[in-house]
């Protein structure tokens, strides 16, 4: 009993350093944000850093003029930017990362060398990548040059064209839509799995918002007038050099996912006169769905708060390629507009953490099953 009380002493003394610094630095420094986002400091760029500014608290009117005034488009372009880079990077990750992981799992001659070519653009940062995939993407640069394409027409990371443009005043809309879809996906889950009462509350609130999707969402006007946003053909060249970084990272994740299937299941499959592919589809890749939404979870939240590759590929001052963390750094230590910049911030820590926390709730109620 005694060793059980000096280990937890020793154990307390050792984590108490690391939780002190965790709350002054990481959770200290997010409540300050968020207060920060309350008020308007820097609303007079003269005296936002002078020793005593004048800072009155304002509630919650950065974030309603970010998301509804006119001086405010750029960052719901970046917003919408960043959705696009996020879908599509995190869909060429998965894929390219599962296409190489099925090769190197056929072993291969010299996988060992294969393993560290796919590997290897993970150890550079993004401030490297971006630095090569600049060069590479520049009017006269590798990629036009290699493939005799016209500089004037294929402009990688200055093009100001857009597609699926769409207006700001429907995301009210879309978004009921798209949760009353999740929720009657839950529901439907739940019924499944015997589970009434978490059924009835999915299906209630999915009912009560699509009903308002349908009714008022129409009507809704975050704007006086129509504001369309869209994709920016510019992206795509941060986004292939995204994916040259990252998708070696998942490839790993999936080459372990694979060796770790026993071979008695594929076996089994071929005795069952299964094809090859359909071993792959009902044996293999459900096997690989935990591995699959990891990778998503991670790949989301760089995607999300993606700085420097893009700092390093087209500067701060190239609007079709701005991002919300890119916009903060600029409205705060260019514009001295601190409050503006921490609601900023403050968006991207909440996006993130919509991504994070269900699945961090998710693998805690899994691990309290097992235990």
């Amino acid at each position: 009993m005694k060793r059980l009380s000096t280990d937890r002493l020793w154990a307390i003394a050792v984590l108490t350093p690391s939780i002190i610094l965790l709350a002054i630095f990481v959770y200290g420094f997010i409540f300050r944000t968020a207060y920060t986002s309350l008020t308007d400091w820097g609303n007079d760029p003269a005296q936002a850093f002078s020793l005593t500014p004048i800072i009155r608290f304002i509630g919650l009117q950065n974030y309603h003029d970010l998301f509804t005034s006119g001086l405010n488009v750029r960052f719901r372009q970046d917003l919408v930017s960043t959705l696009f880079f996020t879908i599509f990077f995190i869909a060429g990750c998965l894929g390219l990362g599962l296409a190489m992981a099925l090769l190197l799992d056929r072993n291969p001659k010299a996988e060992g060398l294969w393993r560290t070519i796919f590997l290897f653009p993970m150890s550079l940062s993004f401030i490297v990548t971006g630095t090569i995939w600049r060069w590479m993407l520049q009017p006269q640069g590798g990629l036009n040059q290699l493939f005799h394409l016209n500089p004037a027409s294929n402009g990688w990371l200055t093009s100001r064209d857009s597609v699926w443009s769409f207006d700001w005043n429907k995301i009210p809309l879309v978004t009921a839509v798209l949760v009353g879809l999740i929720l009657l996906w839950t529901g439907w889950q739940a019924l499944r799995n015997a589970q009434r009462t978490r059924m009835w509350v999915a299906l209630g609130c999915a009912a009560l918002l699509l009903l308002w999707a349908f009714v008022i969402g129409p009507n809704v006007k975050l704007l006086p007038a129509p504001e369309l946003h869209g994709f920016n053909i510019a992206f795509i060249g941060i986004i292939i050099a995204a994916i040259w970084q990252m998708s070696g990272y998942t490839m790993a994740l999936y080459l372990a996912g694979l060796r770790g299937i026993p071979e008695e299941l594929r076996e089994a499959s071929r005795v069952d006169g299964a094809t090859e592919w359909n071993t792959y589809r009902h044996v293999i890749f459900p096997l690989l769905a935990p591995i699959t939404l990891s990778a998503m979870i991670i790949l989301g939240h760089i995607s999300l708060k993606i700085f420097d590759l893009v700092f390093a590929m087209t500067g701060p001052d190239n609007g079709p390629t701005d991002v919300p963390a890119l916009l903060m750094y600029i409205t705060s230590f260019r514009q001295n507009a601190l409050a503006v910049g921490a609601a900023i911030g403050t968006v991207l820590l909440l996006l993130v953490a919509i991504i994070i926390i269900p699945y961090l709730a998710s693998q805690f109620r899994s691990q309290e099953g097992h235990a």
